[in-house]
């Protein structure tokens, strides 16, 4: 049954709880973090469309007004506008899941009336191993204390992204389909020429790193950050290389990066106007930012950060250890357009330009997991002028948001499946 909600939306201050770094960092510019509420707060309704759901990362919307979603656990479910859903649809890869890795992002290709295809993200075993889940250790602890070389040859599992068809009955996919594997696993976007962009968290295992940053800087060699960081590639949609992305005339960089220097960017969107795409990078302990994307640029981790590594990684006790040399701002590296300290553990994104809601039209929304709401971000030009806050009343984890064909917004909760409309819609 659909459990409808007329709320209006209240701006709160994070508790005091909250684990915010000391002295908060100086911003670049006015306006950069830390933005006013919007003169008028949002008034909407909050349409439960289903609940059930195993940690969903994405949605796809089908053209027959059903829903795709992915699920934490490796499974791909369609669910009802009734919201019934699926028993999980046969054919998805394997995938393991551990620590942040998963199945993530499901796209639809732009012609998908006409072939049927959709693209996934997410993590595959290695060779011989079952899919399942793993304690975070695996991932995280079992590999960071290793040395470099060993790190380098552990067979953890490998990010991929595949396109396959989807049947006409909804239970299966077909003609699976690997297009590139390596380092990128979390968002896929369709630029407005056709190509793919696809982002990824940072390699950390795959150079000398420590898990959430480190006490030095790569300037010896560059290239080990534009391969092995958070990174942005692009790629057509069969797989192969766009002939004009930025590092080709370079041998030791991948030739499918196209911008770096991320942490872990789980959100992504193309600007409706500008065509640009902007992205959401969740950073350590604080630190999250929104950069716009730019080919061939370098956004600076694990360099310049306005987060610092976690407290709890240090063994020795200490707190607010600087990421690199403590820099927020250097001039080789792209400024974010705004950034969140203490952090809000950032999700999906999504520029809203429907007509069912006209007072949000070419607003940003971004969902915040640890912040356990949806942000809305006010814009003018590239700078953020409002922030507010939405959803805070479920006290859930956002975990994505999307546009849907009817004009409304939809999110992900922890296990819901969720409807944003007008607050006069019954």
């Amino acid at each position: 049954m659909k459990l409808v909600l007329h709320i209006a939306s209240m701006l709160l201050v994070l508790s005091a709880s909250a684990s915010a770094q000391q002295p908060e960092p100086v911003p670049a510019f006015p306006g950069q973090t830390d933005a006013p509420p919007p003169a008028t707060e949002s008034r909407y309704s909050v349409e439960v469309i289903a609940d059930g759901l195993s940690t969903p990362w994405a949605i796809a919307f089908l053209p027959d007004g059903n829903f795709l979603v992915t699920e934490r656990n490796g499974r791909l479910r369609t669910v009802t506008s009734d919201g019934e859903v699926s028993d999980p649809i046969e054919g998805v890869p394997p995938v393991k899941v551990v620590a942040a890795q998963s199945l993530h992002d499901i796209v639809l290709d732009p012609e998908f009336e006409d072939n049927r295809l959709i693209y996934l993200t997410y993590f595959a075993p290695p060779e011989g191993e079952d899919a399942r889940e793993w304690p975070v250790a695996h991932y995280y602890e079992e590999v960071w204390e290793r040395s470099l070389p060993e790190r380098r040859v552990m067979e953890l599992g490998s990010e991929r992204v595949t396109r396959a068809r989807l049947s006409e009955d909804l239970r299966k996919l077909e003609n699976v389909d690997v297009l590139i594997e390596g380092r990128v696993e979390r968002r896929i976007v369709f630029a407005d020429d056709g190509t793919m962009f696809v982002t990824g968290a940072d390699a950390f295992r795959f150079y000398d790193s420590d898990l959430d940053g480190v006490e030095r800087t790569f300037e010896d060699n560059p290239d080990v950050r534009r391969n092995f960081t958070g990174r942005v590639i692009r790629i057509n949609p069969d797989g192969t290389i766009p002939v004009d992305n930025p590092w080709l005339d370079r041998a030791t960089v991948s030739r499918e990066t196209f911008a770096h220097g991320f942490k872990d960017p789980e959100g992504a969107a193309i600007h409706p106007e500008t065509g640009e795409l902007w992205l959401v990078d969740h950073g350590p302990q604080g630190g999250d930012e929104i950069n716009i994307v730019r080919g061939g640029r370098d956004y600076g981790w694990p360099d310049v950060s306005y987060g610092v590594q976690y407290d709890a990684r240090q063994a020795d006790g200490r707190t607010n250890v600087p990421v690199g040399h403590g820099e927020t701002s250097r001039p080789d590296v792209e400024e974010p357009i705004y950034y969140w300290v203490p952090s809000i553990a950032p999700s999906g994104m999504a520029f809203y330009t429907g007509d069912l809601m006209p007072e949000w039209r070419g607003n940003l929304f971004v969902g915040a997991m640890a912040g356990r709401h949806l942000v809305r971000l006010v814009l003018d030009g590239e700078r953020v002028v409002a922030e507010e806050r939405l959803l805070e009343e479920l006290d859930d984890r956002i975990r994505e948001v999307r546009q849907g064909p009817d004009g409304a917004l939809y999110v992900l909760g922890t296990y819901a499946l969720i409807r944003i409309g007008p607050a006069d819609q019954n």
